[in-house]
């Protein structure tokens, strides 16, 4: 259940004050997503740049005392790090948290890429969709695809189609089939117990990051970005808010 959106200009009240509370509980694990949370979705992944002010913002949480930010992505951790251009003292979590302390074996990136072989001539058939291969995973991009009935019929073809052993991914637009069954909510109850986290706060705009939203206890403050339905607590409407929301509580650690 997710609390009000927030308003024009700035947070709703409820919001706010939890993340005043949060802030007082060291050490304090904030992670978020990338795209459509720091950086508004777009149709090309490599264009995704991150919202003004969001690095400044997330900068100055990061430089609080005890306090530690992770990005959680479902990108591979090396293309995270240059679309972003990020540079601190941040934790880097890839693959939907199949690169949490390296890359993957040889074999995996194997099956992946028979993966990748197998669905490039799918792809290549509907004008406008796009493959992208990750280290864990291959993604179906259709947001650019200007015949939705084509889109839709890529996507479920290659659900239908999809080895069982692997791991769907729906999200906004693409469908993910991963060769690992790692996910957002066990990478970050990981992070979590490896600092000894009393606190996490984690921000989220797809379904992948409703796996981080269950998993978190009432104790901590979870953020979904956009519409849709939610575990979240809280509720933006943007990145634009997203950047409200870092500000503030960069504020609250000072």
């Amino acid at each position: 259940m997710s609390g009000p959106a927030a308003s024009a200009g700035g947070l709703s009240a409820d919001l706010a004050e939890a993340l005043a509370a949060v802030a007082g509980r060291r050490p304090l694990l904030v992670a978020s997503d990338y795209d459509g949370v720091l950086a508004p979705l777009v149709g090309d992944p490599s264009a995704a740049v991150p919202l003004p002010g969001v690095a400044a913002a997330l900068a100055r949480v990061a430089a609080a005392d005890a306090v530690t930010v992770a990005l959680v992505s479902g990108r591979g951790v090396a293309d995270l790090r240059a679309v972003s251009g990020f540079e601190g003292p941040y934790r880097w979590i890839g693959s939907h948290g199949a690169e949490y302390g390296g890359p993957l074996t040889a074999e995996l990136a194997g099956r992946r890429d028979v993966l990748a072989e197998w669905l490039a001539p799918l792809v290549a058939a509907v004008p406008g969709a796009r493959l992208e291969v990750k280290p864990a995973s291959v993604a179906v991009h259709v947001r650019q695809v200007t015949d939705r009935a084509a889109a839709a019929a890529l996507l479920e073809r290659a659900d239908a189609a999809a080895d069982p052993f692997l791991t769907k991914k729906p999200g906004k637009e693409v469908l993910e089939l991963a060769v690992t069954d790692a996910d957002k909510g066990s990478a970050l109850l990981r992070l979590r117990d490896d600092l000894g986290a009393a606190a996490t706060v984690y921000l989220g705009d797809d379904r992948t990051d409703e796996d981080a939203f269950r998993v978190l206890s009432p104790g901590d403050l979870t953020v979904k970005v956009g519409e849709g339905e939610t575990a979240a607590r809280y509720r933006v409407p943007d990145p634009a808010a997203v950047v409200v929301l870092l500000e503030t509580l960069a504020g609250a650690l000072d």
